[in-house]
C-alpha cells in the first residue's frame, strides 16, 4: 500500500495505491492523520490506484470527512473504480462522500 499527501493548488491531495486491508490501514492512517484537521483546505482523495478497501480504511476516510467538514472544507473522492464504489454503496457511504 502506497499512501502520500501533497498540496496542489491550495488543496490537499491524498493518493492511495494498492490494497487498504486492515494491516495496511494502520500504516495509511499515520500518513493521512494530518488530513483529520484540514486547516480549511479542501481534500481530494485520489483512489485511481486503489484496488481494495477494508472497513478500517472506510473509517479513516470518514474521519477525514468529519474533520474537513468541521473546518468548512469538502472532501472529493477521485478515480474510484467500480469495485470500490460498490463498497461505498453497500455501506451507505455513497451518499455522504462526493465523487468526481
Amino acid at each position: 500500500m502506497i499512501t502520500k499527501i501533497e498540496e496542489v493548488d491550495g488543496k490537499y491531495v491524498a493518493t492511495l495505491e494498492g490494497e487498504m486491508d486492515t494491516a495496511a490501514a494502520v500504516e495509511a492512517e499515520e500518513v493521512l492523520k494530518p488530513l483529520y484537521t484540514s486547516d480549511g483546505k479542501d481534500v481530494v482523495i485520489d483512489c485511481s490506484g486503489l484496488e481494495y478497501i477494508a472497513s478500517s480504511g472506510l473509517r479513516i476516510l470518514l474521519s477525514i470527512l468529519k474533520g474537513a467538514k468541521a473546518a468548512g472544507s469538502k472532501v472529493v473522492m477521485r478515480g474510484v473504480n467500480d469495485d470500490i464504489k460498490n463498497v461505498f454503496k453497500l455501506t451507505g457511504f455513497i451518499s455522504i462522500f462526493e465523487f468526481e
